[in-house]
């Protein structure tokens, strides 16, 4: 979550969660109705706004972490702080600090060509998100129009670690490969928290595994300590990282 818990500190953790190994970073802008999370990023956005953020501040973060590292940065956010700015200046402060994709929950397929079709002006990706019960028909046009990777929800709910990965998330990522055909990556979140998360989304055909409420609860974890958060965040990032390794 940009800003959280405050400037200095999230650039600090997520300095930490490249150096070990993070291949994309998701930075969250806050809305003050996150329908899609849990109460772990509720509680980060709520710590952020405090703290001061707004969507230019953290774009202009996110345009400080761009120059010094080459590896791709998402935002992920909600419709509303992106019409409150403008679609076109949103766009285009994003592309002029790095963001190479956007991830909008409540922004429906359906719904979104005008903000895609800006966002591609600025060559930024449109992530769409896919889950259990989309159907063939739908999620064949969200194939279609999403640009960077599909963005599957592995499970119905919020946000949020948990402790086991559900077979039907095994299962939802076989159905959906089987269905894009090696047209598009899918990346799979909601729930990922561990390495043996990590490894067997992959084994199933997962092309990545998004890792958020963890990473998020590590940085609530250490307030009192805040400099602390980026050697623990770096640790967990490499144990993951390396579960991303599997046979073939």
């Amino acid at each position: 979550m940009g800003y959280d818990p405050d400037p200095e500190s999230f650039l600090a953790n997520a300095t930490s969660l490249i150096k070990g190994g993070a291949d994309i970073v998701e930075v969250g802008i806050p809305f003050s109705d996150p329908v899609a999370d849990g109460p772990v990023i509720q509680a980060a956005g709520a710590r952020a706004l405090s703290a001061g953020a707004t969507p230019r501040k953290i774009l202009d973060a996110v345009g400080k972490l761009s120059t010094r590292f080459a590896i791709p940065f998402l935002i992920m956010t909600y419709y509303n702080p992106v019409l409150a700015m403008g679609i076109e200046r949103f766009a285009k402060s994003a592309s002029e600090n790095g963001v190479r994709g956007i991830v909008i929950p409540d922004l429906p397929m359906e719904e979104g060509d005008r903000f895609r079709d800006i966002a591609l002006k600025y060559n930024i990706d449109s992530i769409y998100l896919a889950s259990p019960n989309t159907s063939q028909s739908r999620l064949l046009n969200i194939i279609d129009k999403s640009r960077g990777f599909v963005y599957l929800v592995s499970l119905y709910g919020v946000t949020g670690p948990r402790d086991t990965l559900s077979p039907q998330a095994l299962e939802t990522v076989k159905e959906v490969k089987t269905i894009t055909r090696g047209r598009i990556p899918v990346s799979a979140g909601f729930g990922i928290s561990q390495p043996d998360h990590v490894s067997s989304l992959l084994r199933a055909g997962a092309d990545g595994a998004i890792v958020g409420s963890v990473l998020v609860r590590t940085v609530a974890e250490h307030l009192d300590d805040p400099g602390e958060a980026p050697y623990h965040l770096e640790k967990t990032i490499s144990g993951l990282k390396q579960a991303s390794r599997v046979p073939g």
